[in-house]
């Protein structure tokens, strides 16, 4: 079987720490169950897919309407973004042996404070994003999208992602998928076994 030419990674979760779970209700004073319950269903969705504004989604974030501090909320949320354990070095080692990475992610505009505060384009395109797309994984649509705009065979595409539901709408347009389950030496191994070797 021929090496892979294209690594795909999923974000939040996977290369960055994700602050839904604890950052968003811990700034609201709520526990995670409380800000589910509140929050508006459908809004995140349609804010990943670039439907609506950051102000708009904002306006939009709890059901009932009530408003808050946006700006600190902005703040807060800017701020928590960091790369979980080995995965920055993991994606240098991998950059510096010419591995072609691009981001294929659901998350909406503030896909920009990660790029500024982490600088994910050192080693990889913000090529595939949700909310500049309209399209959101697992739906099948993103990853035939992403095989046709890198004109590769879908079996030379390895997708790596938090999420099972993800990896296996990938596996089923082609791809080689790779659930990430938190430990970036077993990330670096599942590649080394595909082609993909970095130095662990």
């Amino acid at each position: 079987m021929l090496p892979p030419q294209v690594v795909l990674w999923d974000v939040m979760d996977t290369l960055v720490r994700d602050p839904f779970r604890d950052v968003m209700p811990q700034f609201f004073g709520m526990t995670l169950q409380q800000m589910m319950q509140g929050k508006n269903p459908t809004a995140w969705g349609r804010f990943e897919r670039g439907e609506l504004s950051d102000e708009q989604f904002l306006s939009q974030f709890f059901a009932d309407g009530r408003s808050f501090d946006h700006d600190g909320f902005r703040g807060a949320i800017r701020s928590s973004y960091a790369w979980l354990a080995g995965m920055e070095e993991l994606l240098a080692e991998l950059a510096e042996q010419g591995v072609a990475m691009h981001a294929l992610s659901n998350y909406p505009v503030w896909y920009r404070w990660i790029e500024e505060r982490l600088r994910l384009s050192r080693f990889m395109s913000w090529r595939f994003v949700s909310c500049e797309l309209g399209l959101r994984k697992p739906d099948p649509a993103i990853f035939e999208h992403a095989i046709a705009a890198l004109g590769v065979e879908a079996a030379r595409c390895v997708f790596i992602d938090d999420r099972a539901g993800n990896c296996e709408a990938a596996a089923a347009c082609g791809m080689r998928a790779i659930h990430f389950r938190g430990d970036a030496r077993s990330v670096a191994s599942e590649l080394a076994e595909l082609g993909l070797t970095a130095r662990r």
